[in-house]
């Protein structure tokens, strides 16, 4: 199976726009789309999918907590019902973008402190699941987390990712800040070349990681986001040819 890129995208509101929407989208095979509560309005949604549909990108909803001021980083105390209606809410807001553009929902992957949230608490997750299973599609998420083994027990298709612009903890979970350094392109090329040739990579303390992924995770804020998804794609290609 070919390895993707994926990028979180539409990541803007109003006349503010963040991170390079239009280049990145001539470079990943599918994009995460804010619906609205961390990032994105009505018009950036119909927007980033029009981009999308002409560029031949996969489009999946990136549902985030409510709280636009933080960027959705910060985290929240919610119940599962909670949890299960802000992404409901989410994803039927850009499954309209969609439907105007005659394209599929490819996933739902959760943003920022709402994926590190439903990645430690299952019952948290089973609440995204049930969303995916209205929906019909997979999961994006983490391998060693909740976001698996819920997806597993009910049933949901599950795309493991990795990221090369997050760090990683001993446990192999990820380190989720609230202003992430960016990621130098020959670093995430390094990342990939050895998660792919070795099925390892490095943790912050020097931990050697078993991964598994099917895609790579870029985030698009960072000024040399192009750059790295650039190196990461030769590292893709080296590694599979």
């Amino acid at each position: 199976m070919t390895k993707t890129i994926n990028a979180d995208l539409g990541e803007g509101i109003g006349l503010h726009a963040f991170g390079n929407d239009p280049e990145l989208m001539t470079l990943i095979d599918v994009a995460n789309v804010a619906c609205g509560f961390h990032a994105a309005d009505p018009h950036i949604m119909n927007t980033t999918v029009e981009l999308a549909a002409e560029n031949d990108v996969k489009v999946g909803a990136h549902p985030g907590l409510p709280d636009l001021a933080g960027f959705g980083r910060r985290a929240m105390v919610l119940t599962p019902a909670e949890v299960e209606d802000i992404v409901t809410y989410q994803v039927g807001a850009l499954r309209a973008f969609l439907d105007r553009h005659d394209l599929p929902l490819n996933h739902i992957k959760p943003h920022g402190a709402l994926y590190g949230m439903v990645g430690r608490d299952p019952e948290l997750m089973a609440a995204v699941a049930r969303v995916a299973l209205v929906h019909e599609v997979p999961v994006f998420g983490l391998a060693n987390t909740a976001h698996k083994t819920v997806c597993d027990e009910l049933g949901v298709p599950f795309v493991s990712e990795i990221y090369v612009d997050l760090g990683y903890d001993s446990d192999g979970k990820l380190i989720i800040e609230r202003s992430p350094k960016p990621a130098v392109p020959a670093e995430a090329a390094e990342r990939i070349t050895s998660a792919m040739t070795s099925g390892a990579i490095t943790a912050n303390d020097g931990t050697e990681l078993a991964v598994s992924f099917d895609s790579v995770c870029v985030h698009s804020d960072p000024p040399n986001a192009a750059e790295v998804v650039r190196a990461v794609r030769v590292a893709i290609d080296d590694a599979e040819n």
